[in-house]
């Protein structure tokens, strides 16, 4: 359920909530299938985010029940592709009808926890992962591509990284990363604008006391015929040492124009 805890000003889920249901349908699904990370733990081993895309048609409101599904695209050596869909039930005049909010891509390593090298999925109970690859079923949106940024990205905001920042792997939490950029519009932005989608790519780890530096660049729409309602907003995020931690896409819903 969408807890109002878990939703904004508008009364809409949080993205960062949505992102830990996703994360949670992936352990709760490769938990019971025997290579969840409760089991990899106990073996020096441990599933990383890599990529991840959410692409919204709209957010669930508080109080709404709803579902994660999620599935294995596909398996190769290091990485797996992991796809979600986000679904409920509307009333119609011929009763509850399937409803789908959004679906959401994403990509995981494998990596050893000593190391922090990548590793070889298919070492796992022999290779179980490929009695669960699901290549049937639709996740109708873009893959999602590198994010391409220049040199001219205006340095945005510099922040401090503190224990609720930290996860179970030591590191920077997934989805901390997400929150982080999304609170780089201020509140009367979202009042006039909704995010209909997220992408982020994990290029290196951030530790706790790391500060994290966001530059930003908006995408040039300029040449498209009409005004649009969407617009592509591309962020590099940077730690202490100068080192790139990863990097987002954010499309944005200009509320006002559909109006």
């Amino acid at each position: 359920m969408a807890e109002p805890f878990h939703c904004d000003f508008s009364g809409r889920l949080f993205m960062g909530h949505l992102g830990n249901h996703m994360l949670n349908a992936a352990d709760f699904h490769s938990s019971a299938r025997g290579f969840g990370m409760k089991y990899l733990m106990s073996i020096n081993r441990s599933w990383v985010l890599s990529r991840l895309a959410i692409e919204m048609t709209e957010m669930p409101q508080q109080y709404t029940k709803f579902n994660v599904e999620t599935w294995v695209e596909s398996a190769m050596r290091y990485f797996t592709s992991r796809n979600f869909a986000v679904v409920g039930q509307q009333p119609t005049a011929n009763g509850q009808q399937p409803k789908v909010y959004g679906y959401g891509r994403s990509i995981w390593a494998m990596i050893d926890t000593e190391s922090r090298q990548p590793t070889d999925i298919f070492s796992i109970d022999n290779g179980a992962i490929n009695n669960w690859i699901v290549k049937d079923k639709e996740c109708p949106i873009d893959k999602g591509g590198r994010v391409k940024m220049g040199d001219t990205a205006e340095l945005v905001r510099t922040i401090d990284t503190h224990y609720n920042d930290v996860d179970i792997n030591g590191h920077i939490n997934s989805v901390k990363y997400i929150e982080h950029v999304l609170d780089l519009w201020p509140l009367d932005w979202y009042r006039e604008h909704s995010i209909k989608r997220f992408e982020i790519a994990y290029v290196a780890e951030a530790h706790a006391g790391d500060q994290l530096s966001f530059y930003m660049e908006k995408e040039d729409n300029s040449q498209t015929a009409a005004p649009s309602p969407l617009t592509a907003y591309n962020i590099r995020i940077v730690r202490t040492d100068g080192t790139e931690c990863c990097r987002s896409k954010v499309v944005m819903k200009d509320v006002r124009i559909e109006r």
